[in-house]
């Protein structure tokens, strides 16, 4: 069995990889380079590996590749979200792709919940007004006037690994959690209160004073919530993303928030723009209504497990090992991806 590793991976890596191989088996990875990330390779730093490889792991996989690799019957994917792998043709190839789910779950959960807590407590109005010498009366002004969480309902799209470690913060803020998850019947993981379909989330909107988006994103989920969706939600809920920016309609988000329709959003996450012109890549920018900017906004920019990325690191590689070791031993990979529905 022959493994690329699609980064510039240690001496140290490789060797973790290798005991875990039946022998005669061998771990390639390409040859060190300076780049602005270890972790991102080019065509030609792994143009001559591909065609020996049975196995690829990585955070990358450049584009050709797969056509070089034709012997490759297994992917790790080193990431939790997998929507930039091409699903058709890996299910013609019979291709079987396992990922890294659960390993972000931590980091991202608390982020959520500091998004949250900024959110309903205005903090970066707060924090701005401190800066500008701005006084301000002690219940504050009207859009800057924080809430309290304890009594609330949360709405968590998505009971996945993340979505799950939201819902178990937002109980011990004494909330009341609603879910919204694919298999309703699959139950609430001991944290929810109330679990629902997802045809039911317009009904799971209107309840809820703040929703969390943690769902993948697939052909259901992209751009699923909408005018329609936003609408449904009260005047003075907020809406929290940290799984994609492509779940989210801009333009009627955008509207929402400069008229006060909803109170505020908060996200690590923005939007992706595909056949845009000019091309996006000429404005590198979170949103092109400048949404990040209007006042009910809080932003970060994919940080939520930045704090912890050396530790996320190694749970990572935890989680490639024990995917490559199964799959050495003629076993099922844990945390597979369906191919048909994308995560």
């Amino acid at each position: 069995m022959d493994v690329l590793l699609t980064w510039f991976a240690t001496k140290k890596e490789i060797d973790r990889f290798q005991t875990v191989l039946p022998k005669g088996s061998r771990v390639m990875a390409p040859k060190p380079r300076s780049a602005l990330s270890r972790y991102e390779v080019d065509y030609d730093d792994v143009a001559k590996l591909a065609p020996k490889a049975d196995v690829m792991m990585g955070w990358v996989v450049p584009p050709g590749i797969w056509e070089l690799a034709k012997k490759v019957k297994a992917l790790i994917w080193l990431h939790a979200g997998c929507d930039e792998l091409d699903f058709k043709m890996l299910k013609r190839r019979k291709i079987e792709v396992c990922n890294v789910r659960g390993a972000n779950g931590t980091p991202v959960a608390e982020h959520a919940m500091a998004l949250m807590l900024a959110s309903a407590k205005r903090i970066i109005n707060k924090h701005k007004a401190v800066l500008d010498a701005h006084w301000e009366p002690p219940g504050g002004v009207p859009e800057h006037k924080g809430v309290m969480m304890k009594g609330k309902t949360v709405a968590v799209i998505g009971l996945g690994e993340i979505g799950t470690a939201v819902a178990k913060r937002s109980k011990a803020f004494e909330m009341t959690v609603i879910a919204v998850r694919r298999h309703p019947k699959r139950g609430n993981e001991g944290c929810a209160d109330e679990v629902y379909g997802p045809k039911d989330l317009h009904k799971v909107l209107k309840r809820a004073d703040f929703t969390v988006l943690a769902t993948p994103i697939t052909k259901e989920t992209r751009a699923f919530i909408g005018a329609k969706e936003i609408a449904c939600m009260k005047p003075s809920s907020f809406l929290i993303n940290v799984a994609r920016g492509n779940l989210i309609q801009e333009m009627p988000l955008y509207n929402a928030l400069k008229n006060w329709k909803i109170a505020g959003f908060a996200s690590d996450v923005w939007w992706n723009y595909e056949n845009a012109i000019p091309a996006s890549y000429h404005f590198p920018t979170p949103s092109r209504t400048d949404l990040q900017r209007l006042p009910n906004v809080t932003c970060t920019g994919n940080q939520a497990a930045s704090g912890v990325w050396a530790l996320k690191d190694e749970i990572i590689q935890d989680y490639a090992v024990e995917s490559l070791a199964a799959l050495a031993k003629g076993k099922p990979m844990p945390r597979r991806i369906d191919l048909d529905l994308g995560y």
